[in-house]
């Protein structure tokens, strides 16, 4: 019901000038076959060998190594994740995304996405960037600068202190100058987990609704039952789908490795069998940047093929790591997004607070709270404890196959 509306109030408006570029309604009709942001799905890969060839000999043997986050930057530019980006950004795109949350022609975008550079690299150079001995791309430098990384931080986070862990990378990790240019893909980075291409998942999602669940932990029960009830949604069609699309590039420093999350995937897909759960692997990096990330996260599914986007509570969040508190609200996210998803040809589906009880199994917090249930509950602090000293942990709370898998590592370190 809530599409219909949704489709008619966009059909009446017939569409939504976002600077020179227009909107149209036609934007929300797909699943599988969804609009691309921006219209377009673009393919940076290079086919041809002997174009490979005279671009690698383009760059007169110049080499720019790439850490695991540029690694996942390069990868979506090539693949499309970041549609309708066909290259790191220029000055231009940089200032307009950090500032304004659009392009410079006004399509929305999250967050800036950039290359940075110790300064060796001068305009007009192509050079070559490798994962270890594995060429990945050429990247044509167009332009070079200092930039204001406060500002920068100010505007994607919201925040400039380094207790925050955005701010910490772009401070930390990042040289201090920035090169944007067009990114010819050779070969795609080699991870620890499969990863389709936009295009290649499109040609496997059905043509109905495709529910995202974005996640970068292990998948617990009140997850599973989080992303299933979805579905259930009434914005969601009858024979709708969800996408369980979890980012295995990197994240926070304390985060489980991805080698194990991936693990903890792999063994769950089967446990659960579940023909209404697809499964794929984003090569993403996590910037925690709350509502901001929110946006890139549905922008890029909106790529992948996926008409809706389930926004959990205090997502990208992140806290201090000095007095432990939240840098967003725990609805922040969810509100940022659902304000901006109609000009986006997305549909959100907010997460339900979710609680177990003995009488009831998993229902809201609400609904326990009406009937005077108890619910059951086991700390995070608690659950680590009992997977390293080998105790029992409640088939309620966590999967024993993802358990094993968490164990397993629990108990090397």
């Amino acid at each position: 019901f809530f599409s219909e509306l949704l489709m008619l109030h966009l059909a009446r408006t017939s569409r939504r000038v976002l600077g020179r570029r227009t909107f149209h309604a036609t934007a929300l009709r797909a699943a599988s076959r969804q609009t691309p942001h921006g219209g377009v799905l673009l393919d940076q890969m290079v086919k041809d060998p002997k174009e490979k060839e005279d671009l690698i000999a383009q760059c007169e043997g110049r080499v720019k190594q790439l850490n695991d986050r540029q690694c996942c930057d390069t990868e979506l530019i090539i693949n499309g994740g970041f549609s309708p980006l066909s290259g790191f950004m220029n000055p231009d795109w940089y200032e307009s995304v950090t500032k304004e949350m659009r392009t410079p022609d006004g399509l929305i975008f999250g967050l800036p996405v950039v290359m940075d550079s110790d300064g060796t690299e001068e305009v007009g150079q192509k050079v070559l960037l490798k994962q270890g001995d594995l060429p990945i791309a050429v990247m044509e430098v167009e332009s070079k600068w200092q930039p204001n990384k406060a500002i920068e931080c100010k505007s994607s986070y919201g925040f400039t202190t380094i207790e925050h862990p955005g701010v910490r990378m772009v401070a930390m990790e990042r040289d201090d100058y920035y090169i944007g240019g067009k990114v010819w893909g050779l070969n795609y980075p080699k991870w620890i987990f499969p990863c389709q291409t936009p295009a290649e998942l499109r040609e496997e999602l059905p043509a109905t609704d495709v529910v995202a669940f974005q996640c970068r932990n292990p998948i617990h029960r009140a997850h599973y039952e989080l992303f299933i009830r979805a579905l259930d949604a009434d914005n969601v069609a009858k024979d709708g789908v969800v996408l369980v699309h979890p980012t295995c590039g990197p994240t926070q420093e304390d985060d489980i490795p991805g080698i194990v999350r991936y693990g903890t995937y792999e063994v769950l897909k089967k446990e659960v069998a579940n023909p209404r759960v697809r499964w794929a692997y984003l090569p993403y990096s996590m910037h925690m940047a709350g509502p901001k990330e929110a946006i890139q996260h549905m922008m890029i599914r909106k790529n992948y093929g996926c008409t809706h986007f389930i926004i959990g509570r205090d997502m990208a969040g992140c806290k201090s790591n000095i007095d432990g508190e939240d840098f967003y609200g725990p609805y922040e996210a969810q509100e940022f997004a659902q304000h901006h998803a109609v000009e986006m040809g997305m549909q959100t589906v907010p997460s339900l607070n979710l609680v177990y009880t003995k009488e009831e199994g998993y229902i809201t917090a609400d609904a326990a709270k009406e009937a005077g249930l108890k619910p059951l509950k086991l700390s995070g602090t608690e659950f680590r404890k009992r997977l390293r000293a080998g105790e029992e942990i409640p088939e309620w709370f966590a999967f024993s196959s993802v358990v094993d898998v968490l164990r397993s590592d629990a108990q090397k370190k």
